[in-house]
């Protein structure tokens, strides 16, 4: 009997690998972005470029480093002969010498940042002296290491580096390290403004950066996740380009779909998938894709957040070709911890006038997208929604009245933030028993017994309504349910707005993918009405919400979306705070 043939080793999955020769020469797989390189050398040379954390910033970072590294020459064909721009090299490639400054591995406390700033700094510096040290003066590491503090040093290298004849090309990646680490602190804002403005050490720091490009700094790049310190140290690098919002770099960072379906394409020849491409597709596509980068890329492409497409794919491979049952990747929820600090600037939560309360009540919220704000001006609202819209925690989702409409890009996002809703309410003593819920997520999920949920998220409501003695709108009504419903492991929840603006349904959609025996999913319409309203007013609510959970029932591909379950069409009326009616008009199985 003949043996069948070995299939060949696939590519490694570079989850969590943000170093492009390692990458390169350890058989990784790599989705080209080199054609970009073209487009920024014919754009201003100090560039500066943000995206949302884990988007693959500090990858492209890496990929230029290495391409315009002198001392990379004799790698280049086997680090980029099959890509791009190996095929399309541009004259520059491999003709300068690179600085990479990384300040997120600099200690961000107001106390300790200029002393670990320098360290980083004069380590840097020794390392760029040693690895150009066949082209540089022989006295050029004692001579800059003579001076102290980075500010001095950098102005030393580029001058003896100009003197030599030789270009310098600066990468620093997260310039903004330390300002997303003081904003979340406001009481130390005022010592943060004495740092990036006037003679402050940041801003002296940039200032030098700035001096050295009319010398031997040929080329800057700048990457981070916030315009905030950008606009801070505006006089102080002034000559900068930021091209975060431009359509020519949309696709920069970040995953095609295109790249992704070649991306499972070639792993499902190498692997005994379960799913074709179009069903991991179906379940990938919600959670990870759907953010837009620039006003007149939308209706074009949306991007997938590339660290979250190869932590999926990592884990579904590893699992046996199953879908993994935690579909988010752990680690955002660690930059959610770093980023609920910043959001708390939303400080009008209590009062249910928070652009956070707003974009989930209306689905949406509107701003003017600002390319950078000063760190005493982040509470103003285009700001905020502008850093919301920076973090990728909302994208460009069409325009509305002559502004840009931003909405929640996906399922990850939208945990984040009803995990932030939830994390307010607890801090205004509104609080979840997860252990209660997740046994009545459960009985919902197995057993259709889906009121005993719907009465926990009602009685928290009037509970802490009362305790406040005062009426809580429908904004908090349909937040609570929404944010709690997010949390539920067998379902994820839908919402579609009507024309009128507002939550009208909610469909729970259940992920038959994982829990293979799981029998019941939802749609539910949710009704509120003001405290005022008459008993009669009740019931034409509870008539309508009937008609509109089975109108809606029949837009469902209920083969599609709810595999093997039973369809229950629920209605849920609200007067104020109390609920008055929540029952099931029918049930529909997929059988049917």
């Amino acid at each position: 009997m003949e043996a069948k043939a070995a299939r060949p080793k696939p590519k490694r999955i570079p989850y969590g690998m943000m170093n492009f020769v390692a990458i390169r020469e350890d058989n990784c797989y790599y989705v080209d972005k080199t054609r970009f390189i073209e487009k920024i050398e014919d754009a201003n040379k100090y560039f500066f470029f943000i995206r949302p954390r884990r988007f693959g910033k500090s990858l492209t970072v890496s990929m230029l480093q290495h391409y315009y590294d002198i001392n990379q020459q004799e790698k280049f064909e086997r680090l980029y002969g099959d890509l791009y721009i190996g095929q399309h090299p541009t004259p520059d490639h491999n003709k300068y010498l690179v600085i990479y400054l990384n300040f997120a591995v600099i200690d961000a406390e107001l106390d300790n940042y200029r002393t670990s700033l320098d360290a980083h700094c004069r380590d840097e510096f020794a390392s760029f002296c040693r690895r150009y040290a066949h082209l540089l003066p022989a006295y050029c590491m004692e001579e800059i290491m003579q001076e102290e503090g980075a500010v001095r040093q950098l102005n030393s290298l580029y001058k003896i580096c100009d003197d030599a004849g030789l270009k310098i090309y600066l990468f620093i990646d997260e310039y903004d390290h330390f300002t997303n680490h003081i904003l979340s602190d406001a009481a130390r804002l005022e010592e943060y403004k004495k740092e990036t403005h006037g003679t402050g050490y940041l801003r002296t720091f940039f200032n030098t950066i700035k001096a050295g490009t009319y010398s031997s700094i040929e080329r800057v790049f700048i990457t981070g996740v916030s315009p905030v310190t950008l606009d801070d140290l505006t006089s102080g690098f002034n000559i900068g380009t930021n091209y975060s919002l431009a359509y020519g770099y949309n696709e920069m960072v970040g995953f095609t779909e295109e790249e992704v379906r070649e991306m499972l394409a070639y792993y499902s020849q190498h692997h005994e998938f379960h799913h074709t491409v179009d069903e991991l597709i179906e379940v990938m596509k919600p959670y990870y894709d759907n953010y837009c980068f620039a006003e007149e890329a939308y209706g074009e492409t949306t991007m997938y957040n590339s660290n979250m497409v190869l932590s999926f794919l990592y884990k579904y491979i590893d699992n046996g070709c199953r879908i993994p049952k935690q579909i988010l990747d752990e680690n955002i929820r660690v930059d959610y911890n770093k980023l609920r600090m910043l959001i708390r600037k939303d400080k009008e939560f209590v009062h249910d006038a928070s652009v956070i309360q707003t974009l989930v009540s209306q689905g949406f919220v509107t701003g003017e997208l600002k390319e950078g704000f000063p760190a005493e001006d982040i509470a103003k609202s285009d700001n905020f929604v502008s850093l919301l819209y920076y973090f990728g925690m909302v994208t460009i989702g069409g325009i509305h009245r002559g502004r840009p409409k931003l909405v929640i890009p996906n399922e990850v996002v939208r945990e984040q933030i009803y995990t932030y809703l939830l994390d307010n309410y607890h801090d205004n003593h509104l609080d979840a028993d997860p252990y209660r819920l997740g046994q009545l997520e459960e009985n919902m999920a197995y057993d259709g017994d889906f009121q005993p949920f719907f009465r926990y998220i009602a009685d928290s409501i009037h509970t802490y309504a009362s305790q406040r003695d005062r009426q809580k709108g429908e904004a908090f009504v349909h937040g609570y349910t929404l944010a709690l419903t997010s949390q539920c492991r067998f379902y994820r929840p839908i919402s579609e707005l009507d024309n009128q603006g507002g939550y009208a349904d909610i469909f729970l959609r259940p992920h038959y993918e994982i829990f293979t025996d799981m029998a019941h999913s939802y749609i539910i319409e949710l009704k509120y009405l003001k405290s005022p309203a008459t008993d009669a007013q009740v019931a034409a609510a509870v008539s309508e919400a009937k008609a509109q959970v089975c109108r809606y029932a029949d837009t469902v591909n209920v083969g599609k979306q709810i595999g093997q379950t039973a369809l229950h069409k629920v209605y849920v009326v609200y007067r104020g705070v109390e609920m008055v009616a929540c029952d099931t008009v029918a049930s529909v199985s997929n059988e049917e």
